[in-house]
């Protein structure tokens, strides 16, 4: 018999209140001083972001909804929200299972996750797969030259 995961169960019941809190803002807004820090795996699957900001922050992320927020969305199983990156506005969008922390600093209250890799999490292009020989290449028995591939300058 499989065993109850009690910590799934529990990250589970505790994003719903990270989405009741957000969708709380998307009607009310935050109020004077409320802001949300909201720290998540930025390769999990389902996590959409401008690629200058995945190859910025690789593994997590902590974005703040404070002032300068727009089009905050939330649905079931995840949010989306417009914030501004070097001066220009781009939509991200978290599934709340890549969720990692949730603070609010003004409650002074804070949650945090334990999120389990998943088969679906996102890979990041940036990264080759070693295969325990760093700076190797693969050996096929044959060595090709660039030369046979540059353009030759006939004189």
């Amino acid at each position: 018999m499989a065993r109850i995961d009690y910590q799934t169960l529990l990250d589970n019941a505790l994003k719903s209140v990270v989405k009741d809190a957000l969708i709380h803002a998307q009607f009310n807004g935050l109020g004077d001083g409320a802001h949300f820090f909201i720290t998540f795996k930025t390769r999990d699957a389902g996590v959409s972001l401008p690629d200058f900001l995945r190859m910025r922050y690789p593994d997590i992320m902590t974005i703040v909804l404070q002032y300068s927020y727009n089009n905050l969305n939330v649905s079931d199983k995840e949010f989306g929200v417009q914030l501004t990156f070097d001066g220009r506005p781009f939509f991200i969008r978290v599934p709340f299972s890549a969720l990692v922390e949730f603070k609010d600093p003004s409650a002074d209250f804070m949650l945090t996750f334990h999120p389990r890799p998943t088969p679906g999490d996102a890979d990041n292009d940036m990264e080759l797969p070693l295969d325990g020989r760093p700076n190797t290449v693969p050996d096929n028995g044959r060595v090709v030259s660039l030369d046979e591939f540059r353009k030759r300058k006939d004189k």
